[in-house]
């Protein structure tokens, strides 16, 4: 794929998310798009810059690391999600590689980033909606306590919430998981949502979603596993 085939996919994802905003009643500002480039290459990372894209998504840590450290060499000036889970004992690499973390799904983990941050970090609670049992995530009955949990913790600032939606044929089968994901968020104070991707990510920003994970749309099937 070429930086020109990129940017021409940048320019329709874009122009999909101002249609959504549109049918949602919101400014196409109040979306911020992630392009996850998990398992491709630098190069395409670099071609999304030049394409006008800030925000990157990465999945998995040792992946990414390299990755991240190349884009910047190169003049990338991005903010860097982790959107995958992330193991407790590869919290001080994100930690320094990331700047904002979408996967906290236990306290335990949330504990082993506060004592080895530096810094206030940024994260989003990562809530099992559908109460998949493949998927991280705590369940919505116990996301209240998990959350003043979180927030006693000295270096971590809530920023909001997070899902993975059920794999369906149609979109319209997620927009339940995306409702139930604002109304948690607008019960307990958080701002961020974090929720849609490739093939749901419109339904999720007309209910609500402020960060949308778009990888194949944007780069093509993955490279690798």
């Amino acid at each position: 794929m070429t930086p020109g085939d990129i940017a021409g996919n940048v320019a329709r994802v874009r122009e999909r998310i101002e249609r959504a905003c549109a049918r949602g009643r919101r400014e196409p500002g109040s979306v911020r798009l992630i392009a996850v480039t998990k398992t491709h290459p630098v190069a395409m990372v670099e071609a999304a810059y030049a394409a006008g894209v800030r925000d990157f998504g990465e999945s998995r840590v040792q992946e990414a690391l390299p990755k991240i450290a190349a884009a910047r060499a190169a003049g990338v000036e991005a903010t860097w999600h982790l959107i995958g889970h992330l193991q407790t004992n590869k919290t001080a690499a994100a930690i320094d590689a990331f700047d904002i973390l979408h996967s906290v799904d236990s306290i335990r983990l949330a504990e082993a980033l506060s004592r080895r941050a530096a810094r206030k970090l940024k994260v989003l609670l990562e809530v099992n909606v559908a109460r998949e049992a493949s998927k991280e995530g705590v369940v919505a009955a116990d996301l209240p306590a998990f959350l003043r949990e979180v927030r006693q913790l000295a270096n971590l600032e809530v920023a909001g919430l997070m899902t993975v939606a059920p794999r369906v044929e149609n979109p319209e089968q997620a927009r339940p998981v995306f409702r139930r994901l604002r109304e948690l968020r607008d019960e307990l104070g958080v701002g961020e949502l974090s929720m849609g991707m490739t093939g749901d990510f419109e339904v999720a920003i007309e209910e609500g979603a402020t960060m949308v994970r778009v990888g194949r749309a944007l780069f093509g099937e993955r490279q690798g596993r």
